[in-house]
């Protein structure tokens, strides 16, 4: 029975070896990684196994593992309890258009409901920003970075306040649009961001690029709204981070909240992908999730304070 306890309990160690060093073994890690709240929650069984059967070895390293992936994942279901006084605000909304279907009545319900300074929006296509200016988004909101594409690499950056485009991330196909945001309360970046899916083995390059790329943190206020492709779990969102982010939805408790891919669309677990990263001395005042019909993604809007 000890063979059995070992046998179930050594990939759940492995897994949190490789989640805490960030070493990537094997490409197929990458896309793996995501689903470490899943394994965290999992980790319980070879402890409560090894306890049962009294295998104190076991049980010991199954604590340790256990201890490990939860001190990585528990934080995001805890709110910091966010009290920075202050009226300022920046909202911001963030949606993936899914190759340009995602319903655009659906999202311009939620812009008039959620009222977003800036909504970033990845994969728009020619075609989608056509019928988003026909519905009227660039009266709500006229101030916009075109980089739309056909295919999943176009982006765009729409805002009610007046933008200064800066130059656009571009590795591969995927184009991030930067702009500067002139809110009354002071100048933001904000990066639409979108780097390639880590999907395939010629893909994983890709993808680290897009991530490095993006601009780390201070200086000019910046916030980088979109589809990462990459949970909390990945190295490269930890390093944009320890620049000096914050996600919006760590911050709130809602870093658990899965937001690819919509229901029906796959039966894989939904993953945590989509985040709203501010500059950590912004506050977080608000971050929620919303369904979007036509696409894999849901959005994400974020009310962030301004220093």
């Amino acid at each position: 029975m000890s063979g059995l306890v070992w046998l179930i309990l050594l990939p759940f160690t492995g897994w949190a070896v490789l989640r805490i060093s960030g070493w990537t073994p094997v490409w197929q890690w990458v896309p793996l990684v995501a689903f470490t709240p899943y394994v965290a929650a999992a980790s319980a069984l070879p402890l409560l196994l090894g306890l049962g059967l009294r295998r104190r070895a076991a049980a010991v390293v199954s604590l340790v593992t256990s201890l490990a992936l939860a001190a990585a994942v528990l934080p995001r279901h805890v709110s910091d309890g966010e009290q920075r006084p202050g009226d300022r605000r920046l909202r911001v909304l963030a949606a993936n258009l899914a190759v340009g279907a995602g319903d655009t009545a659906s999202l311009m319900r939620l812009v008039r409901d959620l009222d977003p300074d800036v909504l970033t929006v990845q994969e728009l296509t020619p075609d989608a920003l056509g019928r988003l200016d026909e519905a009227g988004l660039r009266t709500a909101m006229p101030h916009v970075v075109d980089r739309s594409k056909n295919g999943v690499s176009g982006s765009g950056i729409y805002s009610r306040h007046p933008l200064t485009e800066l130059p656009q991330i571009e590795l591969g196909d995927f184009r991030q649009a930067r702009a500067v945001v002139a809110h009354p309360a002071g100048e933001i970046e904000v990066v639409s961001v979108h780097p390639c899916a880590p999907r395939y083995d010629y893909k994983v390059q890709c993808w680290a690029d897009g991530l490095a790329a993006l601009p780390r943190a201070g200086g000019q206020l910046r916030v980088l709204a979109g589809d990462f492709n990459a949970t909390l779990d990945h190295r490269p969102v930890r390093d944009l981070l320890d620049s000096g982010y914050r996600d919006a939805a760590d911050v709130t408790g809602r870093g658990l909240t899965p937001t690819w891919p919509q229901q029906g669309w796959s039966p894989v677990p939904g993953v945590t992908i989509d985040h709203v990263l501010a500059d950590e001395r912004m506050a977080v005042y608000a971050f929620s999730v919303h369904p979007l019909p036509g696409t894999d993604h849901r959005p994400v809007f974020a009310e962030l304070g301004l220093p």
